[in-house]
């Protein structure tokens, strides 16, 4: 009985490995401009949602109501989710 035990517990088997990242998968890890455009998403959506829920532009009470800090805030904002739809495209092909 124990020959069977130590038999099954050194069978190994040989699966793909399927972590985030590996190259077996075929996944591609983030990098630091999507990494960037993921906080400045976060940001965003977070400002809407306080100026949806309570009327607060926590950008312009920052920056300045339309100043030119807060339009590039603004922008970039609006880049990184341009960047983040074409790249997640991308990434749902591979």
């Amino acid at each position: 009985m124990a020959t069977t035990m130590d038999g099954h517990m050194h069978e190994r088997r040989h699966l793909p490995e399927r972590r985030a990242g590996s190259k077996a998968s075929g996944a591609k890890r983030l990098g630091a401009v999507d990494w960037l455009a993921m906080a400045l998403l976060v940001i965003g959506g977070l400002n809407w949602g306080l100026v949806g829920l309570f009327g607060i532009d926590l950008v312009a009470m920052l920056f300045g109501e339309m100043s030119a800090l807060s339009r590039i805030v603004y922008a970039l904002v609006g880049l990184s989710a341009l960047y983040t739809l074409f790249t997640t495209r991308k990434l749902a092909r591979s």
